[in-house]
C-alpha cells in the first residue's frame, strides 16, 4: 500500500501539525492555506499575538466538558483560519484563489472570513457541529466548496515513524 501522501493528506497533516501550537483549551485546531501546491500561511487557534495564553488565564467556553478551566469567561482563541488568513494579510500575501486546510470545518464567522478573503475551497478533516443552513447557502451560491478528506492509517502510520526518528534512518518507502 502506498505511504506517501496525497497531496490533500499532506497539507492536513501540516494543519494537523500547525494545531499542536494551539493553547486553546477547549480543541486545538490547525489551518494551512495553500495555493498551487506551495504553502502560503499557517495558523493555530490561540489569544491574540502579545496576550497571554488561554491555558495561562484559564479562559474558556462556558459549559465545555472538555475545559477545566472557568465557566464564566469567553474564550480568548481567535480560531486557526482567522489566524492563517492574518498571518497572510500581515505578510502581503494574497490569498485570492486558495485552498484552506483545517482540521475542523469552519464555524460560520470563519467561513465567511475565507469568503471575503478570496478562498475558494476548504478541506477539513472533522466537521463542525453547529447549524449548516447558512453555510449550505454559500456552497449553493458557489462563493466556496467544502470537502472532507481523511488522512489514510498507513500515511500515518509513516508520518508517525518520521517525527519519531530522524528521517535519515528511516527504512525506504514500500
Amino acid at each position: 500500500m502506498e505511504t506517501r501522501p496525497s497531496w490533500d493528506e499532506y497539507f492536513l497533516m501540516l494543519a494537523k501539525l500547525a494545531a499542536t501550537r494551539s493553547t486553546c483549551l477547549a480543541l486545538p485546531v490547525g489551518a494551512v492555506i495553500v495555493k498551487q501546491r506551495q504553502v502560503l500561511a499557517t495558523g493555530y487557534n490561540g489569544p491574540p499575538s502579545g496576550s497571554p495564553h488561554c491555558t495561562t488565564q484559564g479562559f474558556c467556553y462556558p459549559g465545555l466538558p472538555s475545559c477545566d478551566a472557568s465557566r464564566t469567561l469567553p474564550s480568548r482563541a481567535i480560531h486557526a483560519e482567522a489566524n492563517a488568513i492574518a498571518q497572510a494579510a500581515r505578510h502581503g500575501i494574497a490569498t485570492e484563489g486558495a485552498t484552506l486546510y483545517v482540521t475542523l470545518a469552519p464555524c460560520l464567522s470563519c467561513l465567511k472570513l475565507i469568503i471575503s478573503a478570496g478562498i475558494r475551497e476548504v478541506v477539513y478533516e472533522s466537521p463542525f457541529h453547529g447549524d449548516n443552513t447558512v453555510q449550505g447557502g454559500f456552497i449553493t451560491e458557489g462563493l466556496v466548496s467544502l470537502r472532507q478528506v481523511a488522512v489514510t492509517v498507513p500515511v500515518m502510520t509513516r508520518a508517525v515513524q518520521f517525527l519519531q526518528a530522524p528521517t535519515s534512518r528511516l527504512p525506504q518507502m514500500r
